[in-house]
C-alpha cells in the first residue's frame, strides 16, 4: 500500500508542477530570429590601422561591443556569434527600423580618454586626450592591491604624450568613454613618465575585467563590412512555428497511442515520462535563457524519438523475460538491467557526435547540437530512471500481477 500511495503522490505532484508552470514556460521562452522575425546581418571584420591583425580576442570583444549597441537600440534579445577568424553574425528579433540598425552597428567601437573642457557641465568630459589605438595592444590587465582590490594596468605607445597629459591633469579626472558612454572617471594622482598607469576605483572583479576588455578592444578597433543581410518577417516566423508545433503534437499523440496500445500499463507510464521529459527540456530553456530556433525544435523532436526508443528497448526486453517463464518482478529487474547498457551506449555515442557538432559547427548547427545534448540528458533522467522507478513501485505494490498488463499473452509464456 505504501508503494501505491508513493506512486500516486509522485504522479500527482509531478502533474501539478507541470500544469502550474507550463503556461509561464511557454510564454517566456526566448524565440530565435527564424521564429519571431527580425533582421540578420553577417559582418567581415578587418583592422582600421595597417599592420594590425584580426585576432580571436579582438573579434570576441567586437562582438560584445555589437551586442551592447544592439541592447542600447532597444532590440529584443540580440544574438551575436563569431564565425571563423574574421566574421560576426548578428541576429536581432523584432527589429522595425533596419536602416538605423545597419548604420549604428557597423561603426567601429571608439574608446577615448577625455578631460574636462572649459564649458563642460558637471560630470561631462568632451576634450579627447587619448584614443584607443594609442594604447599597446592587449596590454591592459587586472591586478590586485595588498587589500585584494582590483585595478587595471594599462600601457600607452607614446610615453612623452602620456607624461604631458598626466602632468597637466594631476588631481583631475581622466574619464574613459566607449563611444559616448562614460565608463569610468579615475583621478590622476601623479605624473607618469614610463607609459604605464594603474586605474583604480571601487570596482568589483567583474567590473574591472569588463573595463580591461573594453580598453583592449579600443586598442584593436575593427572595421566591419556588411557581407550579407536578410529580413525575416514575423508572419513567416509565426507560420513556421505554428506548423512545427502542429507537426510535433500530431507525432507525439501517435507515439503515445502506439506505446499504450503495445505495452498497456507500462506504455502509460512511458507516456507520462515522455510528457515529463518534454516539460523538463522546456524548463531548462527557460531557466538557462536559451534561444529556441527551428533547428532547436527539430533536435527537440528527434530527442523525443530517442526517448521512445529507450522505452521500447526496455519493455521489449521485459516481455522477452516474461515469455521465458520468469515472474513479473524478476522480468522487470532482468529486462531493465539488460537493456540499460544498450540504451546508455547509444545515448553516449549520440552525445559525443552532438558535442563534436557543437565545437566545430557554427550558428544553427551549434543550436541543434546543444538542444540535442540537453534532450538526451533529460531523456536518461526521465525515460530510464524515472519511468523505471514508477514501474517498480507498481510491480512491488502488486498492482501489475498479470503478464497481460505488459501486453504479453498467456499462450506466449514458455514453461521453465
Amino acid at each position: 500500500m505504501k508503494r501505491i500511495i508513493s506512486f500516486i503522490l509522485v504522479v500527482l505532484v509531478t502533474t501539478g508542477v507541470m500544469v502550474g508552470t507550463s503556461p509561464e514556460l511557454l510564454k517566456n521562452i526566448r524565440l530565435g530570429l527564424d521564429l519571431k522575425g527580425g533582421y540578420e546581418i553577417l559582418y567581415e571584420a578587418e583592422p582600421l590601422d595597417e599592420g594590425q591583425q584580426v585576432t580571436k580576442a579582438s573579434l570576441v570583444q567586437t562582438a560584445k561591443s555589437l551586442e551592447s549597441r544592439a541592447n542600447a537600440l532597444g532590440t529584443s534579445e540580440p544574438e551575436v556569434t563569431t564565425e571563423g577568424s574574421n566574421r560576426i553574425r548578428l541576429k536581432l528579433a523584432g527589429v522595425t527600423d533596419e536602416a538605423e540598425v545597419r548604420a549604428k552597428m557597423k561603426e567601429p567601437a571608439v574608446l577615448t580618454f577625455r578631460s574636462k573642457a572649459e564649458n563642460d557641465k558637471e560630470g561631462e568630459y568632451t576634450k579627447i586626450e587619448l584614443r584607443g589605438n594609442e594604447f599597446v595592444e592587449n596590454a591592459a590587465k587586472v591586478v590586485f592591491t595588498q587589500l585584494n582590490e582590483p585595478m587595471i594596468d594599462i600601457q600607452v605607445k607614446d610615453k612623452a604624450k602620456f607624461s604631458e597629459i598626466t602632468k597637466r591633469l594631476i588631481g583631475q579626472p581622466l574619464a574613459i568613454y566607449l563611444d559616448d558612454e562614460l565608463l569610468s572617471a579615475p583621478t590622476v594622482r601623479q605624473q607618469l613618465t614610463d607609459g604605464s598607469a594603474q586605474i583604480s576605483g571601487a570596482y568589483t572583479r567583474d567590473e574591472a575585467n569588463q573595463l580591461r576588455d573594453t580598453i583592449n578592444l579600443g586598442a584593436l578597433p575593427l572595421k566591419l563590412t556588411e557581407k550579407y543581410s536578410q529580413s525575416v518577417g514575423a508572419t513567416l516566423g509565426k507560420l513556421s512555428l505554428d506548423q512545427t508545433i502542429k507537426a510535433g503534437l500530431i507525432g507525439s499523440v501517435i507515439i503515445l497511442v502506439f506505446m499504450i496500445g503495445l505495452y498497456r500499463i507500462p506504455g502509460i507510464i512511458a507516456s507520462f515520462a515522455l510528457i515529463t521529459h518534454t516539460w523538463l527540456v522546456l524548463a531548462i530553456f527557460y531557466l538557462g535563457e536559451f534561444v529556441l530556433t527551428l533547428p532547436g525544435i527539430a533536435a527537440f523532436i528527434l530527442g523525443i524519438g530517442m526517448a521512445v526508443d529507450a522505452n521500447i528497448i526496455t519493455y521489449e526486453r521485459i516481455k522477452e523475460e516474461m515469455r521465458s517463464g520468469k515472474s513479473i518482478l524478476s522480468s522487470v529487474k532482468a529486462g531493465s538491467k539488460h537493456s540499460f547498457r544498450t540504451i546508455i551506449d547509444s545515448n553516449i555515442t549520440t552525445i559525443i557526435a552532438a558535442a563534436v557538432m557543437f565545437f566545430l559547427g557554427t550558428g544553427a548547427v551549434k543550436g541543434f547540437a546543444l538542444v540535442l545534448i540537453f534532450d538526451i540528458v533529460t531523456s536518461i533522467i526521465t525515460n530510464i530512471f524515472f519511468s523505471r522507478f514508477l514501474l517498480t513501485l507498481l510491480v512491488r505494490g502488486n498492482v501489475l500481477k498479470k503478464p497481460k498488463y505488459f501486453g504479453v499473452k498467456e499462450s506466449e509464456i514458455r514453461a521453465l
